[in-house]
């Protein structure tokens, strides 16, 4: 089961897409090992994803589009076909989102 999740990860250059929750249980991953692809460094340890990673990739892109825009939720709303009530609902869910992952981190 994992394998094949791990291999619908993967993105056009054979690079894989880091997961962010368990396929089995769905709960939260950490990151316990991270290699340099220059000497072959590896560093092993138990790390929490950063805030922003703990996030989907769609409410990632959101962010980036977000920002790509100037910060313009207008702009956002235009380039999405999307009426400017309906993008700015999106970005109260994200905010509340983020809020709660905020106040849960130690």
């Amino acid at each position: 089961m994992l394998k094949i999740y791990l291999t619908l990860l993967k993105t056009k250059k054979d690079k894989m897409k880091l997961p962010i929750v368990c396929p089995s249980c769905e709960s939260t991953l950490i990151v316990s090992q991270m290699k340099c692809t220059n000497c072959d460094t590896t560093v092993n340890g138990n790390y929490e994803l950063p805030l922003y990673l703990q996030l989907g990739r769609e409410e990632q892109q959101f962010i980036l589009d977000f920002f790509l825009s100037s910060g313009s939720i207008k702009e956002m709303s235009k380039q999405a076909n999307l009426s400017y009530p309906t993008m700015r609902n999106k970005m109260d869910d994200l905010i509340e989102k983020i809020s709660k992952l905020k106040k849960a981190l130690p």
